[in-house]
């Protein structure tokens, strides 16, 4: 009992002790702060922007990613005409993006203009200092960047109708399927304009077609003010002609047995229908192939039966047709037994099956550095070009004088023309069976 006693007086010295120090060293108490405003009953703060966040909207497997994967099939992506055509402001509109940007922001017009000098000039060309950039995203899709949300990516550069090169602007394609969506294809796959040897304007290829008689190049009278093209190998309209052959416009429309009409194609598809469709293989998708892809022409909802290669009606009996009427269009395109087309089986050659003669629309004229009379497959530039280039050695000048030259009636250089429309669309008809027949079919008629 003692001793618990004595450990309670200690435990009390203990409190005592620690009162009086407490005591000691605290203060006298401040006022009282003033009171903080008080918040809105219930309400939560507002969210705060999201920082990266947004990104993956696009940057997610099945969105852009996904597609950057797929362009990497295209030719598109391959980007060799845009390094071969950088600082070149006439190609530039077509193979290099920023040029593409350029003449859709500027609106750049395709009418001809009628110089001091007496001579017309094509406007359609870039600036120098933008004739440069692979071909990328920001060349289809103008949004890309600026909200950083999903809404960026369907955005198109242009869907506007599209005033035709070749026509020097008189006449213009518009395609007003998905909103017009196809118009931003043609503003490229379209044809080039050829120009009139005398004044440099577009060619009138309505007056072409009504004096299918007349000479077109009279290489007997070089000199003639009739002569309104000088035929060389490369006299074409260019790689595009798809966009022209599609719409149906823009052939030289001799009149014949059959009119210009067009298939459905055009009023009812886009081109995305077609060639952008789920991905197989290499094709669909922004691989912008068709090719091996037919799945889509049922996915669009134009075909309740299934379209494939073996599809007798609508795909192996049109293309047979088409193939045979440009090969005998062909066979009509003969000087002295020589043949004005030629002919190239290599694999470098784009249409490389598409003929039985695998011909890839230029011409048999003499080039010493494009066709220089060697090789293989009746690649030997045959007739004399009536234009010789300062660069030629004399040797070549000489040789190139021994050549039979080569006159053109205005319905060879026609059928030249709608050859070059049909064979380099590429599908055999596909695109606009209608018009491809018509121009094949009167052609080798007036011939």
């Amino acid at each position: 009992m003692k001793y618990n006693s004595f450990l309670k007086l200690i435990m009390f010295g203990f409190l005592c002790a620690f009162v009086v120090t407490s005591c000691v060293k605290e203060g006298p108490i401040g006022p009282a702060g003033a009171d903080g405003k008080d918040g809105k009953d219930g309400a939560a703060g507002a969210d705060g922007k999201d920082a990266n966040e947004t990104c993956i909207i696009c940057h997610a497997p099945g969105v852009v990613d996904k597609i950057a994967v797929e362009f990497q099939l295209s030719k598109h992506e391959e980007g060799e005409a845009a390094m071969e055509e950088a600082g070149n402001a006439t190609c530039a509109p077509c193979h290099a993006q920023e040029g593409f940007k350029y003449v859709v922001e500027n609106n750049t017009p395709t009418t001809f203009v009628l110089g001091s000098n007496g001579r017309y000039t094509n406007p359609y060309v870039t600036s120098s200092a933008t004739a440069y950039g692979r071909l990328l995203c920001a060349t289809c899709h103008s949004s890309i960047h600026k909200t950083y949300a999903s809404s960026d990516l369907p955005a198109l550069t242009t869907t506007a109708a599209v005033p035709m090169t070749m026509w020097g602007g008189t006449k213009t394609i518009n395609l007003a399927a998905d909103g017009g969506m196809s118009n931003l294809c043609v503003k490229c796959h379209q044809p080039r304009p050829q120009t009139n040897l005398q004044n440099g304007n577009f060619q009138d290829y309505n007056a072409v077609a009504a004096n299918p008689k007349g000479m077109a190049w009279d290489a007997e009278n070089p000199t003639a003010t009739t002569n309104i093209i000088r035929p060389s190998y490369r006299m074409h309209l260019h790689y595009g002609t798809v966009g022209a052959v599609y719409a149906g416009v823009g052939g030289v429309e001799f009149a014949g047995s059959l009119s210009y009409t067009s298939s459905a194609h055009p009023s009812v598809a886009s081109c995305k229908d077609c060639h952008m469709g789920d991905i197989v293989g290499t094709a669909g998708g922004h691989t912008f192939k068709a090719k091996g892809n037919l799945t889509t022409c049922n996915a669009a909802g134009c075909h309740s039966t299934a379209v494939t290669s073996t599809t007798a009606n609508l795909w192996v009996n049109p293309r047979n047709e088409i193939k045979g009427l440009l090969d005998a269009l062909a066979a009509k395109l003969v000087v002295g037994g020589v043949e004005i087309l030629n002919r190239d089986k290599d694999a470098t050659n784009l249409w490389v099956g598409l003929t039985k003669n695998n011909y890839d629309g230029y011409l048999n004229v003499y080039d010493p550095s494009l066709n220089p009379g060697v090789g293989t497959d009746n690649i030997t530039g045959p007739f004399q070009n009536p234009a010789p280039s300062g660069s030629w050695t004399a040797d070549q000048k000489a040789y190139n004088l021994t050549l039979p030259k080569l006159s053109l009636t205005n319905a060879q250089y026609g059928a030249i023309l709608n050859f070059q429309m049909c064979l380099r669309e590429y599908s055999l008809g596909i695109h606009n069976y209608a018009y491809s027949k018509a121009l094949l079919t009167n052609s080798i008629a007036v011939l």
